[in-house]
């Protein structure tokens, strides 16, 4: 061993011995307690052809006319678009925060999601797991999901493909409506994802639209510790569950603000869709409505000691869990005979 690395060594041990930690540079990252929860946060924000760094608590972006601040924990989704640049402090910042972070493509069509839970329990996705498991219980969150698109209606006796037929008839009823209401001429929805500019203003303005819905949807289910692939009507997707949750709210949100901004013919329409879109979730309490349906779905009610609590524990097949963090070794070896009995090292 050379001295460099002796001496290394011999600092180290100092530290150690000592018990002392040399200070972590930089603000210190918030609890999960001191978390804005997801419903009270800035539904989403959008940025293209920018650098976006980190600044204490916040996130800077900066561009040709300058530098704006913006909150990490205030944020519930941060979508960004071509030409971005994202530090790795900037990103540190956004995930102690809970902030999904949300990359699309050319006019925001295309969608590259991450996100982190606002909680260290996993009981909304235990629950969530049973349930699609189990195609009864399946059915009957599948059938509740339409029962919300059909109030006053009974849809417990329905089939999934029957369900599908009154749901395809209630949004062509929603798109002529909004037609007429609006004088945008309406045909039918056609769309290539992957070329945006390869179809009509209101076809280009519903896709804007379903993208901030589809990022806010994902942001929610995450932040409640959700897994966005399981979901009970769409299947097959790593984001079935976000389309099963965007697909409550598009008739009264992302339709609606689709129609009503082409008809004001904006110079840019994805720009335009996306104000527009933020507007309404917060005059429509999206986020909050969101966080409560997920629970009222998968029937788990909210319990903060333990969202909270940071919670470990071992499966058992018996007594489904037991404590973790113990040793087993011992207490096992009176019932599992003198071949256990070696020293674990």
């Amino acid at each position: 061993m050379d001295i460099a690395s002796s001496s290394r060594l011999s600092d180290r041990e100092k530290s150690v011995g000592s018990g002392k930690r040399k200070p972590v540079p930089g603000a210190r990252p918030p609890e999960l307690g001191e978390l804005v929860r997801c419903e009270d946060r800035i539904s989403f924000v959008y940025f293209e052809h920018c650098i976006i760094n980190r600044k204490d608590n916040a996130i800077t972006v900066t561009d040709h006319t300058g530098t704006i601040y913006v909150p990490a924990a205030s944020l519930s989704v941060l979508m960004l678009g071509p030409g971005t640049n994202v530090t790795h402090q900037a990103m540190t910042v956004i995930g102690e925060n809970g902030a999904t972070v949300v990359w699309v493509g050319e006019r925001g069509v295309r969608m590259y999601a991450f996100g982190k839970p606002l909680t260290h329990s996993s009981a909304l996705l235990q629950q969530q797991a049973r349930l699609v498991s189990n195609t009864r219980k399946r059915l009957a969150v599948a059938r509740a999901m339409y029962q919300m698109r059909f109030p006053g209606e009974d849809v417990s006796k329905l089939t999934m493909q029957q369900l599908r037929g009154r749901e395809g008839a209630r949004i062509r009823k929603v798109y002529r409506a909004m037609s007429k209401e609006t004088g945008v001429e309406w045909d039918k929805r056609t769309y290539n994802p992957q070329d945006y500019d390869d179809s009509n203003d209101i076809n280009k303005a519903l896709s804007a639209a379903h993208t901030c819905l589809y990022g806010i949807a994902h942001s929610v289910i995450v932040a409640l510790g959700c897994s966005p692939g399981l979901g009970f009507v769409h299947v097959g997707h790593e984001r079935s569950f976000v389309y099963d949750v965007a697909d409550l709210y598009k008739a009264e949100l992302s339709i609606p603000v689709a129609f009503r901004t082409v008809a004001k013919e904006p110079d840019d329409i994805s720009s335009a869709v996306r104000l527009a879109m933020r507007d309404a979730v917060y005059d429509l309490s999206i986020m909050t409505r969101m966080v409560k349906d997920i629970r009222a779905l998968l029937g788990v009610s909210y319990n903060e000691a333990e969202e909270s609590a940071d919670h470990v524990g071992l499966w058992d097949e018996r007594l489904q869990e037991v404590p973790a963090g113990t040793a087993y070794g011992q207490i096992d070896d009176d019932t599992l005979g003198d071949e256990w009995n070696e020293e674990p090292w």
